[in-house]
C-alpha cells in the first residue's frame, strides 16, 4: 500500500500537533492529504455531525489559532490561510473522516494516519514503561546509597572503638596472643 502513496509518514507526522494536551490534525492539513477542498471535507463533517463528538473533532479558539500561528513565526494567520480558527481532529476524529469521505485516497490516507497515531502511542507508552523502570532503579539505588552509609558508620564506628577496647586472647610469656 505504501506504493499507492505518494504521502510519507514523515510528511503526516509533521502535521500532527498537541493542541489542549491532544495530538490532532488540522482541517487545511487533513484535506490536503486527502486530496479535498479544505471546504468539502468541513461539509462532510457538518453533514455528519452526530459522528464527531468534541473528543474526536473541536474548533481551535481565537487565542489558540494565535498561539498556533506563532508556533510558526509568522506575523498573521491570514499569511497561512486563516482568518478564523479552523476544526482540529483527534486520532478518532481522523479515523472517522474515512466514513464520510469516500474516495480510494481518504481511504488509503487515512489507513496511513491511523498507523501512525497507533505507533505514536505505542513510542509514548514504551517511554512511559522505560520512566518507570528508571524511576525503580533510581529508588533502589538511593535504598542502597543508604545502606552503604550506614554500614560505612558502622565501620568507623568499629574501628574507632577497636582502638579503645581490651585485647582478647590468652597470655604466653607475658603476651598477649591476638585471636
Amino acid at each position: 500500500m505504501k506504493g499507492k502513496l505518494s504521502i510519507t509518514d514523515e510528511q503526516i507526522e509533521n502535521k500532527i500537533y498537541i493542541i489542549r494536551g491532544q495530538k490532532v490534525m488540522i482541517d487545511r492539513d487533513l484535506s490536503e492529504l486527502y486530496g479535498v477542498e479544505t471546504r468539502v471535507l468541513n461539509q462532510a463533517v457538518k453533514r455528519n455531525s452526530k459522528r464527531f463528538p468534541p473528543d474526536f473533532m473541536f474548533k481551535l479558539t481565537q487565542n489558540e489559532l494565535e498561539n498556533w500561528v506563532s508556533q510558526f513565526v509568522i506575523p498573521n494567520s491570514e499569511r497561512m490561510g486563516r482568518r478564523i480558527p479552523p476544526y482540529v481532529f483527534t486520532e478518532q476524529g481522523v479515523a472517522m473522516l474515512s466514513s464520510v469521505l469516500k474516495s480510494e485516497t481518504a481511504i488509503d490516507v487515512n489507513i496511513q494516519i491511523v498507523r501512525i497515531f497507533t505507533r505514536m502511542r505505542r513510542l509514548i507508552l514504551s517511554h512511559k514503561e522505560l520512566l518507570f523502570k528508571m524511576e525503580e532503579i533510581e529508588k533502589k539505588v538511593t535504598n542502597q546509597d543508604e545502606r552503604v552509609e550506614l554500614l560505612f558508620k558502622y565501620v568507623k564506628q568499629f574501628m574507632q572503638n577497636e582502638e579503645e577496647r581490651p585485647k582478647v586472647g590468652y597470655k604466653i610469656s607475658n603476651k598477649v596472643k591476638v585471636i
